[in-house]
Order: structure tokens, then sequence, then C-alpha cells
């Protein structure tokens, strides 16, 4: 296959509509757009959500309840393969350490380890919250899991 062989799948693309061509095109005159009207103007429309004056939809509905979003605990994750891969066998593992060996930016409010991938080295790891799979896999390991 050569490049000036490749062409579209078929009836993925379409002939573009000419407007304003002549009556013979059958899109001449007011190039379907109609007689006058808002809609037939250059620059003519409504913007979104604009209801023809009646208070639109977003105004009429009520805005009420609470969203816990803006106060949820935010958790920095990060999965016990990341630190197998980074520390050495007996390492004393926290906050401190792992934003130091570039895991994560920020702590958050505060670290969570999670169980994915394998681990083989026996650490001391703290942080704020641990999965039950990474906390097994943390002291199969002959490790500990610290919640600080």
């Amino acid at each position: 296959m050569k490049l000036h062989e490749l062409s579209p799948a078929k009836g993925s693309t379409k002939v573009a509509k000419r407007v304003g061509r002549g009556h013979g095109s059958g899109h001449g005159k007011t190039a379907g757009k109609g007689h006058k009207g808002q809609w037939a103007r250059s620059g003519g429309g409504v913007k979104p959500g604009f209801e023809g004056g009646q208070m639109k939809i977003a105004m009429r509905i009520p805005k009420r309840g609470f969203n816990n979003k803006v106060f949820a605990t935010e958790y920095a994750i990060v999965n016990i393969r990341d630190l197998e891969k980074r520390f050495e066998a007996g390492a004393v593992i926290d906050c401190g350490a792992i934003i130091e060996c570039g895991l994560i930016k920020k702590p958050l409010d505060g670290i969570k380890i999670l169980g994915t991938g394998e681990l083989t080295k026996a650490f001391t790891v703290k942080a704020a919250k641990f999965s039950e799979t990474a906390k097994t896999k943390i002291e199969n390991a002959g490790g500990k899991a610290e919640v600080v």
C-alpha cells in the first residue's frame, strides 16, 4: 500500500453542502435560511440557554442541598509496587521519604497506601491509611504498617 492509494472508509466522508450558489443547486436564494427573521441575519441567533426572554431553565430550577467536595478528605495515593522499586529493605517509609523520592508532590490530607503490586522487601510504612491488601502484603513480607 502506498500513500497515494489511501482513501477514507466508504461512507465516512460527505460532500459539503454548497449554499447560496443559485437556484439550480437547490440551496440558492436564501441559502437554506428561510425568509427574514433572527436566524436569517448575519450574526443572528441566540446564545446557549436563551429561551426568548422566558426565564431560562438554569435560573428556574432550585439550587439546594449540600456538597461535601470542599470539605472531603483527599489522600495522596501510593502503591506498594512503587515502594518496592524506590526503597531498600528495612527502610522506614514516612511522608517525608515518599515526597523526597518523588512519588508524590504534596501529602494533601495524608497518604494512603494501596496494595497494587508485589512486595518482597520488609519495610516500616507510616501513613494515614492503608487498604486491607496493602496491610496484609506489607506484614506478609515481614514489615510493619503503622497508621499515623
